[in-house]
Parts: structure tokens; sequence; C-alpha cells
């Protein structure tokens, strides 16, 4: 049974990330372009100041586009070629599908995260506790959008309509929102919208974390709790309205 399960998530794996990654390696470079486009451009206006910023905001950007891009191409795998239907009937679990194409997502990501995790040692020279807070915040806002991914594409009926969503929910969340720059940027009338954004508390975490950003140790706190709370309750929701067998 175990190993069934791995077989799944292996296959995954290799139909969504290694055998596009194989045959037309030019699709990553849009992967490592998106992040690392915004934080040159954030390094040349602040001419330097916000290159720290600029680097985790790169490596949240990476991790939620990631998430989302799981959409798209469950939404092609299920409406082009009726996958999903398949899988209905197997004894694949939506859990292990959904798991083996979020690794996928991952791996697909793994040039754009490297060359930022290298960034990241050079400019900001995170100690463990740090380097924990990053992963840990970076991983609840993977999760986030991983679900939140698979949520849309059960329910979308077209592969169009889903990447239309996808890049939609990415831009709104990762380059209009406090990702690349510190939330005291943003006017206070307007600053309470940031905080509907999950990767508003994830960039808060980490620029904190890494001594960009000064904030009470309890708004910290309400940040992590926020993060962890939505991504438990987007679980729920999906189990409960996500269609996977009525399609």
């Amino acid at each position: 049974m175990k190993r069934s399960k791995s077989s799944q998530v292996i296959a995954a794996i290799l139909v969504n990330a290694v055998y596009e990654m194989r045959n037309y390696p030019v699709v990553l470079v849009t992967t490592i372009l998106s992040p690392l486009s915004f934080l040159v451009v954030i390094a040349f206006v602040s001419r330097g100041s916000l290159i720290g910023q600029a680097i985790e905001g790169g490596l949240i950007m990476s991790m939620f586009t990631s998430g989302m891009a799981l959409q798209g191409d469950l939404s092609h795998l299920k409406n082009d070629f009726k996958l999903q239907d398949m899988l209905v009937g197997s004894p694949a679990s939506p859990q292990i599908y959904v798991l083996g194409m979020a690794i996928s997502e991952i791996i697909y990501t793994l040039p754009a995260i490297a060359i930022l995790a290298v960034l990241t040692r050079i400019y900001i020279h995170p100690d463990i506790l740090q380097t924990l807070a990053l992963i840990g915040a970076l991983s609840l806002v993977f999760l986030t959008s991983i679900v939140i991914g698979f949520m849309f594409s059960t329910l979308s009926s077209d592969v169009v309509q889903s990447f239309a969503f996808s890049r939609l929910l990415s831009t709104l969340f990762t380059t209009i929102t406090p990702v690349y720059y510190p939330i005291t940027y943003i006017p206070l009338p307007y600053r309470y919208l940031a905080y509907l954004s999950p990767t508003t508390y994830a960039a808060e975490i980490v620029q904190n974390a890494t001594g960009y950003l000064s904030i009470p140790r309890s708004a910290v706190e309400i940040d992590w709790a926020v993060l962890v709370g939505l991504t438990i309750v987007l679980f729920i929701l999906t189990a409960k309205k996500a269609r996977w067998k009525e399609v």
C-alpha cells in the first residue's frame, strides 16, 4: 500500500514537473524571472536599501505562485485530459494526488528558490532561528496557496479561467501587497486593506525576524496565529466544498 502511494506521488511529479522541465526548459525562465524582476526593480528604486526585504519578498512570491500554479495544472489535467475522471474510479485518493502535484510545483520552482536562497545567504545572513522563521512562514504561505489552488481547480470548468484566476490572485497577493517592501510604506488609511492578504502576515514575520521591521511580539504572535488559522480553515472549507467527484 505504501509503495502504491509513493508510486502515485512519483507519477504526479514526473508528469507535472520533470517532463515539462526536461522537454520545455524555456518555461523555467519565467519561473525565475518573475520574482527576480521585482527584486531588481525594488533594489534599484530604493538604491539598495530594500534589497533584503525584496529578497524575502521574492521567496514569498515564489512559494505563493508555486502553490497557485497548481490550480491551472490541475484544471488542465482535469478538463483537457479527463485525468480526474479516471482518478475518481481508481484507488488513488485526492490527498495523494494533490500531494504529488504539490511536490511537483515545488520542484518546478526550485531554480528560483535556489537563487533566492543564495542571495539570502549573501545579503541577509540569517541565523538558525531566523532561518526557521523563514521556513515556517514560507511553508504556511505555500500550504495556503495550494489549498486555494486546489479548491478553484475543482470548481473551474475551463483551463483558461483557471489560469486567469491564478494570475489574478498571484498578482494581488504578491505584488500589490507589502511583500517586497515594509508595510509601513503604506499610508494608514489603506494599510488595513493589506491585511486581507495572507502574504502580508508572512512578510511581517520574516521581515521582523531578520530585523527589517520592528513590531511588538504580540503582533508577531498574531501574524503566526492568522497564518496557521487561515490554513486550517481553508483546509476544512476545501474538504467540504471542493468538488472532487462531481466533475
